[in-house]
């Protein structure tokens, strides 16, 4: 029996997760990632990867609850294991404070990530202007490490990587039996979807190895993240702009803004600064599609606009992107080994 040829077009967290939970979950299939850019040079590669999955409040809660619930087990699964560091994941605790209270006082995510509790008194006289705050334990993917294990664990499933920028899809007619888009900020060129837009993030990247908790203001403009490898220090939030060089007016209020928050950054070394561009969509797209042109017909699965929750939903997304590219292997073969009661 042929192999389905599926393409999935993406390389960062998202795209390689998709390509994963395909290759490891259909069988006699064969996928190729396609992409113009590969770790370390992706969006994802400067995320600060923490998993909180604060977004668009559109898109529907069960479906964040979802997919923030499937990521944060397959990422606890990853913390609890001696690999850990080497694949770039750790816990991490801290806090997220509020100039005044929040309406939720606990979020539909409180439940799922590890001793959420509200912030005492004493905890938020630290932090000046504070009227609120909540501290929780959750965990840190760093995808600078976690996208190079992706990518092995796809080539050892019988995976392939493919270098190239995908400026229509009709490119790949012929070449693959169901295409699966994946390709963030890319897709509003490729889709043409008017929905998408950027939200540019500039951050800094520091070594402060003394600093072991996570500081989150509720606007989700300034924070500072502790990794394995560094602290990130951020940030923007800029609708619409898709400049991608560091801005240095950005730069000193970012700084400025986080050492408010944590003083000790002043003892700080700068390792780099990055640019990245979210890509924002009110309602996340996770559907299938299929394109007819001159009688031809393209099976299509779309999986982006996470916006700044692609590492937190990531891993839930691609598995619902899974089941969808599985639907249409069903319709192409709907009998013998690609029958649902099989799948």
């Amino acid at each position: 029996m042929d192999k389905v040829r599926i393409a999935v077009i993406g390389a960062g967290v998202v795209g390689l997760s998709t390509a994963v939970c395909i290759v490891e979950s259909i069988p006699n299939c064969s996928v190729t990632v396609i992409a113009e850019k590969f770790t370390p040079n992706t969006t994802s590669d400067i995320a600060a990867g923490i998993l909180s999955p604060h977004f668009s409040p559109e898109t529907p809660i069960h479906c964040q609850k979802r997919w923030f619930g499937d990521t944060f087990a397959h990422v606890l699964s990853i913390g609890q294991s001696a690999d850990a560091p080497i694949i770039g994941v750790e816990f991490l605790s801290g806090w997220e404070i509020f100039k005044e209270p929040p309406k939720e006082r606990f979020p539909f995510w409180s439940d799922m990530v590890l001793g959420f509790r509200t912030m005492t008194d004493v905890e938020l006289r630290r932090f000046t202007g504070a009227k609120f705050g909540w501290m929780y334990t959750t965990l840190i993917c760093e995808c600078i490490s976690y996208l190079p294990w992706l990518e092995k664990r796809l080539k050892d499933a019988g995976g392939q990587l493919q270098a190239a920028k995908i400026q229509d899809f009709w490119e790949l007619d012929g070449q693959y039996d169901i295409i699966v888009n994946c390709c963030g900020i890319g897709a509003k060129a490729l889709t043409g979807d008017p929905k998408i837009h950027p939200v540019r993030g500039q951050v800094h990247k520091v070594h402060a190895p003394w600093l072991k908790h996570f500081i989150r203001t509720d606007d989700g403009r300034s924070y500072i993240y502790p990794g394995i490898s560094s602290v990130v220090v951020g940030g923007t939030r800029q609708n619409d702009d898709w400049r991608m060089s560091v801005d240095p007016f950005d730069s000193k209020d970012i700084f400025e803004r986080c050492c408010a928050l944590e003083p000790t950054l002043k003892h700080s070394s700068k390792l780099f600064e990055a640019v990245g561009l979210r890509p924002a969509r009110a309602v996340l797209r996770l559907e299938k599609e299929k394109l007819e042109r001159r009688g031809r017909q393209m099976c299509l699965v779309h999986n982006y606009g996470h916006g700044g929750a692609g590492v937190s939903f990531h891993w839930g997304t691609a598995k619902e992107a899974a089941e969808l590219v599985k639907d249409f292997v069903i319709e192409m073969r709907p009998t013998g080994k690609y029958s649902k009661s099989k799948l």
